[in-house]
């Protein structure tokens, strides 16, 4: 057996996709923290997230927007029920479905959790340039969109 590497072996601090998951989890726990100041945690925070951006979404619609698989959004839907955050109300046009919406408790969460948000995105951000953030922004956001 050959003690030398191939010359195209992958070597971990290299690889785009361990990068992003290391960053992903320092973001997220750092995020976590800061919410559980409030009460909440890192597993709420996407649907929360994108009900203060839009209210009224089935589950379905939730679930696709935070890019979860329907079980988890029922167990995230049911955990912000017993929180008194969220209120699921019978769809109009669909006896199976439901909308969902925030109570008056749940929207008062958004400034302080955006704010938290911003907060630990910011702190992250803090090594780099404006220009660079901004460049960081846009190539990972066409990443994205081509996948």
């Amino acid at each position: 057996m050959s003690k030398n590497k191939p010359e195209n072996k992958l070597v971990r601090q290299n690889s785009l996709g361990w990068l992003i998951a290391v960053l992903g989890g320092q973001m997220a726990n750092g995020l976590d923290s800061r919410l559980k100041e409030m009460g909440l945690h890192i597993g709420l925070w996407p649907t929360l997230f994108a009900l203060w951006e839009e209210e009224g979404l089935t589950q379905t619609e939730l679930a696709h927007r935070c890019q979860t698989a329907h079980y988890t959004t029922t167990r995230v839907l049911d955990s912000l029920e017993k929180l008194e955050l969220v209120e699921r109300r019978a769809h109009p046009t669909s006896r199976r479905a439901f909308q969902i919406f925030l109570t008056e408790k749940g929207r008062s969460l958004e400034t302080e959790g955006t704010s938290r948000a911003n907060e630990c995105n910011q702190e992250f951000l803090s090594a780099l340039t404006p220009e660079e953030s901004d460049e960081l922004h846009r190539l990972v956001a066409k990443v994205i969109k081509q996948g």
